[in-house]
């Protein structure tokens, strides 16, 4: 198992970590780690490792057996042995722009109020596939509602729920294809705003800024027809 201390605080950037295994393509486990792992639209995440001995550029992160995390070298080479003491640092800058892009996608699912069929998140862009008869009609008063969410500067919060309580409220649920990660008797949910101020509540694994001021600009990029009743929504740093 993997301590994800990512979970509790995404800013943390750099931590120490013990390493437990390696995995027979090259990928390292520590007992406790700041890369968050591919999943839920979000990329791995990228950095470095240092110990007494060596360094180890990381390219990825992904979800190993059971509980634990895979941290991916970016190309071959020594690995720090089982049971060392290393320094993990994340590429922050890029980690942040996840955070962002991320808390930005579930504005823009406040503003057009579909079921949610697929997404995916880059440092630069992401996107919402939206079970979505038409296209907006107008792109700017979309836009205009994003970057006002963004303007208010609302908090961002975790809170868990049962997943007998999830079962009982299943609007709280936008994902249609995926459903939340079960089997551990609660489920992670995040919230914008609070009290009447709440604009969103919904499950997710993700890393996400703690106020949408932080997010900063966002632009609306293209609006695709992947279907019937299918359209994909990409957006933009603006």
């Amino acid at each position: 198992m993997t301590e994800a201390l990512f979970r509790a605080d995404p800013y943390l950037r750099e931590a120490e970590a013990r390493v437990t295994a390696h995995t027979p393509e090259g990928g390292i486990v520590l007992d406790r780690t700041v890369f968050y792992p591919l999943g839920g639209g979000q990329p791995g995440d990228s950095g470095s490792l240092a110990w007494d001995g060596g360094t180890l550029a990381i390219a990825t992160t992904v979800k190993g057996d059971g509980a634990s995390i895979v941290l991916v070298p970016a190309e071959p080479a020594r690995l720090p042995p089982v049971g060392a003491t290393v320094r993990q640092e994340l590429d922050w800058e890029r980690r942040h722009r996840h955070m962002r892009m991320h808390t930005g996608l579930h504005l823009l699912s406040v503003v057009l109020p579909f079921g949610v069929t697929g997404g995916s998140i880059a440092a630069d862009r992401g996107r919402l596939d939206f079970d979505m008869p038409e296209a907006p009609g107008d792109r700017d008063a979309v836009e205009a509602a994003l970057n006002a969410l963004v303007d208010r500067d609302l908090p961002v919060q975790e809170d868990w729920i049962t997943e007998a309580d999830l079962d009982a409220r299943p609007e709280l649920v936008k994902t249609m294809s995926v459903s939340p990660p079960r089997g551990q008797g609660r489920v992670r949910l995040i919230r914008i705003g609070a009290g009447a101020e709440q604009v969103d509540l919904q499950p997710c694994g993700g890393t996400h800024v703690a106020r949408t001021g932080e997010i900063g600009a966002l632009k609306l990029g293209k609006i695709e027809n992947k279907g019937k009743q299918n359209r994909r929504v990409t957006l933009l740093f603006g």
